[in-house]
């Protein structure tokens, strides 16, 4: 697996996040996120992003309205929304849309990207390898939870700005400005959409919510899976 060197770039500020959620995941691929700790600096490139619209959108935590758990979708753009999915992981999203209008974009997958701040891959392994196997270095980040763990993020990064060039988490992109027609950084990407994983009813469906973005062809990308019908149990 390849390791590019991080290559100098924008940062987005706020109102680059307040703009229609498919308009913001779709851009957010290629882009890049560093997360900086005292152990370290780790940064990945984007390839794979679900869109949840807040309270229109039957497969988003806001589509009941706010609590405890979700009460940072309904702030400001360009935070991160961090929650724990079934008490066992963590899974990280970027808030985007006006403040109040809760909608958010959940990073699936990304590549660990080699850089000059830190051996970013070898910090990635060492975390992942701490909670469980990691045979090949693409999948280090390659589904929600995994992403997670090699960026360190947890709990207590909920709400993190990540407009901010200095701050503790911070995404990249080349240019700032938004696009519409080629949000990539390569050129010849394809960007295809599909249903989201592990999202059921209505929210999973193709025809209704193809919000899963990922970019074709790459390895990081993670293996697309339906939700399952929970078991009914005996009257």
């Amino acid at each position: 697996m390849s390791a590019p060197e991080i290559v100098p770039s924008s940062v987005p500020g706020r109102d680059w996040y307040d703009r229609p959620v498919l308009d913001v995941t779709r851009d957010l691929l290629g882009a890049t996120l560093t997360r900086r700790t005292a152990d370290g600096v780790v940064s990945l490139r984007l390839t794979e992003v679900e869109a949840y619209d807040g309270e229109t959108d039957p497969g988003s935590h806001a589509y009941r309205g706010r609590n405890r758990r979700n009460a940072t979708m309904f702030g400001e753009p360009g935070r991160l929304y961090v929650y724990r999915h079934l008490g066992l992981h963590h899974c990280v999203n970027v808030v985007c849309g006006p403040e109040g209008l809760p909608s958010a974009v959940l990073l699936r997958a990304g590549e660990v990207l080699g850089g000059t701040e830190s051996d970013g891959v070898g910090l990635a392994r060492s975390r992942r390898r701490a909670t469980g196997v990691v045979r090949v270095d693409r999948d280090l980040a390659r589904g929600p939870a995994r992403l997670a763990v090699a960026l360190g993020i947890d709990l207590s990064d909920d709400g993190a700005d990540v407009t901010q060039p200095d701050g503790a988490v911070v995404l990249h992109r080349r240019s700032a400005e938004p696009s519409r027609v080629e949000p990539v950084e390569t050129p010849t990407a394809v960007v295809r959409t599909g249903p989201r994983v592990g999202v059921s009813g209505d929210g999973g469906r193709a025809d209704l919510h193809p919000w899963r973005l990922w970019l074709d062809g790459e390895e990081t990308v993670s293996t697309y899976r339906a939700a399952q019908p929970r078991r009914r149990r005996p009257a």
